[in-house]
């Protein structure tokens, strides 16, 4: 039972429609695909259906009401958490179900907000039922402090005697209980839970900058075609065959950031104020070091991930090299070559949701029945908004907090293979939240970041595998072979690259150094030069790109980025050794999915047979890079 933030799990990824709440507060017609290929089967599930969490609006706001007047009255427990194990089984029940419900409110209010940003009456309620969340933390801020007041001791005892209590809370109170250092008076627990909504804004202005208000230049590409240049349409146009063109929406959709560095600069800035003023005021050294105490994460983790990162960039700059090459570039490669494949196909490949749907289910054989009958459950319900549409949330997410009901994804689908691998990235996140809702009870349900995305990855990495096996030709073989090393580079260097700044500007603030948009601007270009090799003469990195760091959404998530990019790295040894090994492998892998959060993250990885403060993970994910390398070079050679 941590604090409700904590139960909200939404995981955000880089990479429709549905209905919404109306300016009016009346449910709009859903929209129709915008996605000009969708099948009539893709349309019968285009749209997710908010009456699984509540049956209207009213149902919504009378649950509201209960739960804010609920939430009123949990100060009649304070003071008998101590008077037996029964009494403090009592009161935690009672908090235990009030988070449950806020958490079912909040999934309502975000997922009815995201799917039209402009939409001001859905932005109030969500930002109504985020306050509610802060005002469950105040109303149980004299928890903690009550716990250490009872005592080890007898809590100890309590759980001994109490069985439900046992099941329910042990980890709960336990971890509490190690919190003691870090746990301050009711008074001042009741301060600083009162900030939650507060803290929580960078994050909002962000998004709301980044997917609804900032204004988009319009380009006219190599063949007269105009563009207004979105985030989804930047996405798709970078990855052109035209060198030219992806020059020019480079230059214009970093350009118009640009102009808001300075804006975007005093956002981060604030959130890192925040993530300091946290850290300062429950006496942690740092910011990092408050980010991985509620994991109890080692600090070796993070150091380990860095170092070996580090050391793996020869393997990196092997890839840009072979990239330049086969793009055919004879002067410097530039980060705007990045994205188009390295091989094109005669035959652009396209997936339907129907496709990624049953070419998921076939790519994840390996993980057994029991997996793939939950995909199948999800597949056939309404459980997904999957196209792109105007004002609706860019990327993609998996939100599984509404427990009792099922998990939401969110996509952007446009039929590409990111697309169907981002489907089955997200559908790995549904997945493991419905084998730790089985298996665990609310309380120890939620799972940690470190342990998500190697579920989410892992599905990515075999799908990889299962389309290179299954290529009809040559040609569609190095096509996906390119893909699975772009994937890597993405999701591992390019995330490692983003961990090592959110430590540098958490560290210039800290070390009392002034930050703003353009000192930010020049860290990152340093961060980009090492990563990218600039030195070493393989990629040459223009300052006018040095902007990136600015809608990257990962920066406002507390040290999120270093966690997704170690569990890539465990979720290539869980695939490795589901292919290799079978049964076993795959049963340690789905108990560590069930564990939800019953244990800390690191003992979960271990317990399943993977040390991640080791180099050993990292150093297999560089070797399955370079065997991807090994498979192009060969197959060039027979050319």
């Amino acid at each position: 039972m941590r604090p409700i933030q904590l139960l909200i799990r939404t995981l955000p990824c880089f990479v429709a429609a549905a209905p919404f709440f109306a300016a009016s507060v009346a449910w709009a017609e859903p929209t129709p695909p915008t996605a000009a290929t969708a099948t009539a089967a893709d349309t019968a599930i285009a749209t997710w259906d908010l009456t699984d969490l509540y049956a209207n609006l009213a149902a919504w706001e009378a649950s509201y009401a209960r739960t804010r007047a609920a939430a009123d009255k949990l100060a009649v427990y304070k003071g008998t958490l101590g008077k037996g194990p029964a009494a403090m089984l009592k009161a935690l029940v009672a908090i235990s179900d009030l988070n449950r419900e806020v958490a079912r409110l909040y999934t309502y209010a975000s997922l009815a907000s995201d799917l039209d940003l402009r939409v001001s009456a859905n932005l109030e309620r969500n930002q109504q039922a985020q306050a509610l969340l802060t005002h469950l933390n105040e109303s149980t801020s004299w928890v903690a402090p009550e716990i250490l007041h009872v005592g080890a001791k007898k809590v100890s005892a309590f759980l001994a005697a109490d069985k439900t209590l046992r099941e329910r809370f042990d980890y709960f109170l336990n971890n509490t209980l190690r919190g003691a250092p870090h746990t301050l008076g009711a008074e001042a627990e009741g301060i600083l839970a009162s900030t939650g909504s507060l803290l929580a804004q960078p994050d909002t202005l962000h998004s709301q900058l980044a997917n609804a208000e900032l204004p988009v230049p319009t380009v006219t590409l190599s063949d007269g075609k105009q563009v207004k240049l979105s985030q989804p349409t930047f996405q798709k146009y970078r990855q052109s065959a035209v060198r030219a063109d992806r020059k020019l929406v480079f230059d214009e959709y970093w350009g118009a950031w640009k102009k808001f560095e300075g804006t975007a600069g005093s956002m981060l800035t604030t959130q890192i104020m925040g993530d300091h003023f946290t850290a300062q005021s429950r006496k942690f050294g740092t910011a990092l070091q408050a980010a991985q105490f509620p994991d109890n994460m080692p600090d070796t983790v993070y150091r380990t991930l860095v170092a070996e990162a580090n050391a793996a960039l020869p393997t990196l700059h092997r890839y840009l090299r072979l990239r330049k090459r086969l793009l055919g570039i004879t002067d410097d490669l530039r980060y705007y070559d990045n994205y188009p494949p390295m091989f094109q196909l005669a035959n652009e490949p396209h997936f339907s949701v129907a496709e990624s749907e049953r070419i998921t289910l076939e790519a994840l054989q390996p993980l057994g029945e029991d997996y793939l009958g939950l995909l199948r459950k999800g597949f056939g319900s309404r459980w997904m908004s999957v196209y792109p549409q105007e004002g609706k949330k860019l990327g993609a997410y998996m939100n599984g907090s509404a427990y009792d009901v099922h998990p939401y994804l969110l996509l952007n689908h446009n039929g590409d293979y990111d697309s169907m691998s981002t489907f089955a990235h997200e559908w790995g996140h549904a997945v493991h939240t419905q084998l730790a809702a089985r298996a665990q009870p609310f309380e120890k349900a939620n799972y940690s970041t470190f342990i998500a995305e190697s579920a989410s990855i892992g599905n990515e990495m075999l799908l990889n595998d299962y389309m290179v096996e299954h290529a009809a030709n040559r040609e569609e073989k190095l096509y996906y072979l390119g893909e699975g090393l772009e994937s890597i580079r993405t999701t591992y260097f390019r995330q490692v690259m983003f961990a090592e700044f959110e430590l540098a500007i958490h560290e210039e603030l800290e070390q009392g150094r002034p930050l703003s948009g353009e000192r930010m601007t020049a860290m990152y270009c340093g961060l980009l030069r090492k990563y990218y090799g600039e030195a070493e003469g393989v990629m040459k990195i223009d300052p006018e790109y040095c902007t990136e760091w600015a809608v990257v959404p990962h920066f406002y998530y507390n040290f999120y980025v270093y966690q997704y990019a170690t569990s890539i790295a465990g979720a290539a040894g869980f695939t490795d050794a589901v292919i290799k090994e079978g049964a076993p492998a795959r049963a340690r892998f789905l108990t560590l999915l069930s564990a939800g959060g019953s244990d800390y993250p690191y003992e979960l990885y271990k317990r399943a047979g993977v040390d991640m403060a080791t180099p050993g993970p990292y150093r297999a994910l560089a070797a399955r890079m370079n065997h991807l390398l090994d498979e192009i070079e060969a197959l060039e050679a027979q050319k």
